[in-house]
């Protein structure tokens, strides 16, 4: 008997399990979210002020969500992570989170304006926010010999498969490597469902100095109508 004949077995001998199996749950996601952010936030008045000083100098709303920045913090304090690299500062509000829960942050922004916002928004925390492009500043911290616990990638999707290259390089071993947003960049990018099956995904599956593995997530944002299905790369740097 296969795993889908089964699984039809097991439904029609609870018919609670249809509960779970049922796509209309889809729907569910953003009552859930609220309920979530309701139970499992707490009151963080630098991460709203980071958010209310964003859209004051016009921003885009697209900072990491309340939830998301939350898993980023207890991220970091499951590792231990003390040195955080990002790739893509926008308000500061993802480098609080990680500064928050005790690591030093180095910070990459392409935008003038994202960097000075995002300097006013982490002042006082252990936070640098280097200007320029992903291809520019990485290979120079590589050339340093700098070595992060966490590299977080959450930058416009185009050219992903370098920055995750120079991701590697600056990823100590056993660190780890979180790319941001993957399932989306490849909706937008036309790479679900067609003839060409090259992406982000193949790339890092071919890559043997990582093991990795994509964790689907439905994100819930309040500027968009519906739930989105999105999801993220994890990898961890292989031992010499």
């Amino acid at each position: 008997m296969d795993s889908q004949e089964l699984l039809r077995l097991m439904i029609e001998k609870d018919k609670d399990m249809t509960r779970i199996v049922d796509f209309e749950n889809f729907r569910s996601a953003p009552k859930i979210d609220a309920q979530a952010q309701s139970a499992l936030l707490r009151p963080n008045p630098r991460l709203d002020a980071t958010l209310a000083n964003s859209a004051a100098k016009g921003l885009p709303p697209i900072s990491v969500l309340p939830l998301a920045g939350q898993y980023l913090s207890i991220l970091t304090r499951v590792m231990g992570a003390k040195n955080v690299l990002e790739v893509g500062t926008l308000g500061g509000y993802s480098s609080i989170c990680f500064a928050q829960a005790g690591a030093k942050v180095t910070s990459v922004e392409i935008d003038a304006n994202h960097r000075d916002v995002a300097l006013q928004n982490v002042e006082g925390l252990d936070v640098e926010v280097i200007l320029g492009s992903s291809t520019d500043v990485l290979p120079k911290l590589v050339k340093e010999g700098r070595k992060f616990d966490i590299v977080f990638v959450d930058a416009d999707m185009v050219g992903l498969g370098e920055e995750f290259d120079w991701a590697v390089k600056l990823t100590r071993p056993n660190g780890l490597i979180f790319l941001d947003d993957v399932v989306a960049s490849m909706f937008k990018d036309g790479q679900v469902g067609g003839e060409n099956e090259d992406n982000i995904l193949t790339k890092v599956g071919k890559d043997d100095r990582v093991q990795a593995t994509l964790v689907p997530v439905v994100t819930c944002h309040p500027k968009l109508p519906t739930p989105v299905f999105n999801g993220f790369i994890f990898a961890t740097v292989k031992p010499n």
